[in-house]
C-alpha cells in the first residue's frame, strides 16, 4: 500500500482511505448492517494496509459509528486512524451543549480516548450563516480548539460543500491563525477538476490548489463522482481498455485522486471485489503520466457534455416524505445513459429492446410507489443536497422521458 505523510503530525496515512457511509446490509438498503460482512472488509483492508477509516454520527442511519468501533476495536488502536465528524445538521443539536454530547458519543462509539482526524461536516451547505451558527456563534469551534490542545483530537479539519465563502471564511482563520486546519476533505476527480460542481461553480483544482500553497492536507471524497466514473459511458471505457486492458475506469479515477498533495482518497467500499480493486490500484500506486493526464481530460469532457443528473448517491435527500427512492431513481438513468442503452429514436433498429429494458428495468430497480411519478415538487429535498441538484425538475424530467416510452409517443 502506497503511505502518505501527515505534514501536521507525521502520521503515515494509507493513500486508500476506508469510506463508512454505505455499509454492506443482509438484504438490501431498508435491512440490518451485515456485521459480519464488515468485519469480513475491515480485516481485508488492514491486512493490505489501509489504515484510515472514515465515519459520520448520521451514516448509515446513524448506526456506522458503533459498527466500525467495534469492528476496528478488534486491533490496535495504534494501527488505524479514525475519522469522524461533527454533523450537528438538525438545528436542534445547534447548541453547544447538543453539539458537545455529539462529539462526546462518537468517543464512545470508537470506544477511545481520542479522534485522529476530527472535522466540522459539510462546510458550505445553507451557506455561511449556517456554518457560523453550527460552529462558531454557539462556541463549538472554540471548544474543538481545545480538545485538540488536550489530545482528545489529534487533527482538525472540515469537510466542503457548496457555499464557496464559507470555504474562504474558514481558510482566512486559519491565514489569520485563529485556527490551525490540519486538513481538508473536498471533492475531487477528474471530471470536476476543470469542470466545475453544479454545487458552486468552482473546480476541484482550484479548491486543491489553495490548499496546497497553505500546505494544508487534502482528504478526497466522490474520486468516483458517486459511481459514474466507475461505469463510464461505453465509448470511453472502450478507450481506456485500449490503452489498459487490465485496469478498470475506477483504477483510472483513483490515480487521478491521488495528486501530490493528497493524504488519502476515500472509498465507500461496500463490495469486497471494489476494496480488491481499489488495493490493486493502490498497492503500489502508478502515478498517471502526462499523457494519460491528457486522456483524462479528453474522458471529462465527453462524460461531462452527456445529460447525467450529478447524483452521488450520498442519500442526504432521503427520506423523502413521499417514499420517493430518488438516488434510486436517477443512478437508473444514469446507467443506461452510459451504458448507451438509452432509447432515443424510434428509428433506431435496438429502440424496442432498449424500450423494454428501460421500462423494465426501472420496475425492477424502483418500486412503482416510489418511482418520480410521485413527486410532488414540495422541495424538501432541495436544501439537503451538497451537489445543489434541482432534484423535483429532474424527477419531472425523468418522469416524462419514461411516460413518452410507456406510451410509446417518443
Amino acid at each position: 500500500m502506497t503511505m502518505r505523510i501527515n505534514s501536521s503530525t507525521g502520521d503515515t496515512v494509507s493513500i486508500l482511505g476506508f469510506g463508512c457511509m454505505r455499509l454492506p446490509r443482509i438484504d438490501g438498503p431498508d435491512s440490518e448492517i451485515d456485521r459480519e460482512a464488515v468485519d469480513e472488509l475491515v480485516d481485508y483492508a488492514m491486512a493490505h494496509g489501509v489504515n484510515y477509516y472514515d465515519s459520520s454520527p448520521v451514516y448509515c442511519k446513524g448506526e456506522s459509528e458503533q459498527i466500525m468501533g467495534e469492528s476496528l476495536s478488534r486491533y490496535p488502536r495504534d494501527s488505524y486512524f479514525i475519522a469522524t465528524k461533527l454533523s450537528n445538521f438538525d438545528p436542534s443539536t445547534y447548541p453547544k451543549e447538543k453539539s458537545v454530547e455529539m462529539f462526546k458519543k462518537s468517543l464512545e462509539y470508537f470506544k477511545t480516548d481520542y479522534i485522529d482526524y476530527y472535522l466540522l461536516h459539510s462546510i458550505g451547505g445553507g451557506g455561511v450563516e449556517t456554518m457560523r451558527k453550527r460552529y462558531i456563534e454557539n462556541g463549538m469551534l472554540d471548544y474543538l480548539k481545545e480538545q485538540k490542545a488536550k489530545g482528545v483530537i489529534r487533527n482538525l479539519g472540515f469537510s466542503y460543500h457548496g457555499d464557496i465563502n464559507a470555504f474562504n471564511e474558514l481558510l482566512k482563520m486559519h491565514d489569520d491563525g485563529d485556527v490551525h486546519w490540519d486538513f481538508v476533505q473536498i471533492q475531487l476527480n477528474y471530471i470536476n477538476w476543470e469542470h466545475p460542481a453544479e454545487s458552486n461553480g468552482i473546480t476541484a483544482r482550484w479548491l486543491y490548489e489553495e490548499l496546497e500553497k497553505r500546505n494544508i492536507s487534502c482528504v478526497i471524497m466522490e474520486p468516483l463522482l458517486g459511481g459514474r466514473l466507475a461505469n463510464v459511458p461505453s465509448n470511453v471505457h472502450s478507450k481506456m481498455k485500449s490503452r489498459r486492458p487490465d485496469a478498470s475506469p475506477a483504477s483510472w479515477a483513483f490515480r487521478f485522486a491521488a495528486q501530490p498533495g493528497v493524504l488519502t482518497v476515500l472509498s465507500g467500499m461496500t463490495y469486497m471485489e471494489h476494496l480488491e480493486d481499489n488495493t490493486r490500484t493502490y498497492s503500489s500506486l502508478e502515478p498517471l503520466t502526462d499523457e494519460e493526464t491528457d486522456f483524462l481530460m479528453v474522458c471529462a469532457k465527453n462524460i461531462a457534455d452527456a445529460d447525467v443528473v450529478p447524483c452521488t448517491a450520498c442519500a442526504y435527500c432521503m427520506p423523502c416524505p413521499y417514499g420517493i427512492d430518488i438516488p434510486g431513481i436517477f443512478a437508473h438513468y444514469n446507467k443506461c445513459l452510459n451504458e448507451d442503452r438509452l432509447p432515443l429514436d424510434k428509428r433506431d433498429p435496438q429502440y424496442v429492446k432498449a424500450r423494454r429494458a428501460y421500462l423494465i428495468g426501472y420496475d425492477r430497480a424502483v418500486e412503482k410507489l416510489r418511482q418520480a411519478d410521485r413527486c410532488i415538487s414540495c422541495g424538501t429535498c432541495l436544501s439537503a443536497c451538497p451537489q445543489s441538484i434541482d432534484i423535483p425538475k429532474q424527477l419531472k424530467r425523468i418522469n416524462s422521458y419514461t411516460e413518452q416510452l410507456k406510451q410509446n409517443t417518443l
